[in-house]
């Protein structure tokens, strides 16, 4: 029997990238241990250390680390605390769909196709499968994300090869999200995607999810692990990096455009959210078009 009803938790990817990787130096940095479930699957490496595994009905304890593989809607609790005394823990989540529909239907990927299908009763690894599957797992933090997402195919394909795992629950105990709190963050997504060239304040998009602005802000972060305000400046940074490549508009009016209202502000947030600023974006974009077609001309 399940503890209590678990919560629906939104996931978004980092910029340009189809998965979420999230690494943690210690124990006490991973502040999400509440019941939860996402449509993401999700791979947790916790190097080194002891605690509780709870996912879906099966509770137990691991040692000296752990590497858990959690299915789609598997609701379940955060791995680590202050008294883990791991060294590190990664996350990595991704969609059932994350290279796109079909692409997993395709006879080479069955073995992978399986392994998610056995994820959604969540799978602990041990031996040394635990350790050596796991440090590739904490590698890929130093990988741009093309080889990012090669390392992590590569590390899948191994885990569905492997002997050394357990199934953690008898049968599948993934839920279908709550129609409510399905209902309520996508109204919140689609009113930012049509209204992000204007000032969105919080009293009104808590309002269209009838809310109060407190409980809106505390279930906005609860759901999408990152602040309303954040949310919405990372969709105006993606529609400035689509202006960027796409047209030859100048960049001042490329931030208007985008929805920000402050060309200082927008320099900043651009910087933080894709490593560099509009101008270094749309050149470094140019050399490499300028760069495939020498090659296609050769």
């Amino acid at each position: 029997m399940l503890s209590s009803k678990p919560m629906l938790e939104k996931v978004s990817p980092a910029f340009g990238s189809s998965i979420t990787f999230k690494q943690y130096a210690d124990s006490c940095q991973n502040k999400s241990p509440f019941w939860h479930f996402h449509p993401e699957l999700e791979l947790v490496y916790v190097n080194g250390g002891s605690g509780k595994r709870h996912i879906g009905n099966h509770i137990s304890y691991f040692s000296d680390g752990d590497l858990i593989f959690i299915g789609s809607n598997l609701p379940h609790f955060g791995f680590t605390d202050r008294l883990t005394g791991n060294r590190k823990e990664t996350i990595v989540q991704m969609r059932e769909d994350f290279l796109g529909p079909g692409f997993f239907n395709i006879p080479e990927m069955l073995p992978v196709q399986q392994l998610m299908e056995r994820a959604r009763q969540g799978i602990a690894f041990h031996g040394q499968s635990k350790y050596r599957l796991g440090s590739r797992l904490e590698g890929i933090a130093r990988l741009d994300n093309y080889d990012r997402l090669l390392e992590l195919l590569s590390i899948l394909k191994e885990m569905a090869f492997t002997s050394e795992y357990e199934i953690l629950n008898a049968k599948t105990v993934s839920i279908e999200v709550q129609q409510k709190d399905s209902d309520r963050i996508n109204t919140v997504y689609q009113y930012v995607q049509e209204h992000f060239k204007e000032t969105i304040t919080l009293e009104e998009i808590a309002g269209q999810a009838n809310m109060t602005v407190p409980a809106f802000c505390r279930y906005f972060k609860k759901h999408a692990n990152k602040t309303f305000t954040r949310f919405v400046n990372e969709l105006r940074v993606v529609q400035a990096c689509k202006l960027l490549s796409e047209t030859t508009l100048p960049i001042t009016e490329i931030c208007f455009e985008s929805g920000f209202n402050n060309f200082s502000n927008f320099n900043k947030l651009f910087k933080d959210v894709t490593g560099k600023n509009p101008s270094a974006y749309r050149s470094e974009l140019k050399q490499v078009v300028q760069s495939q077609e020498f090659s296609v001309m050769e």
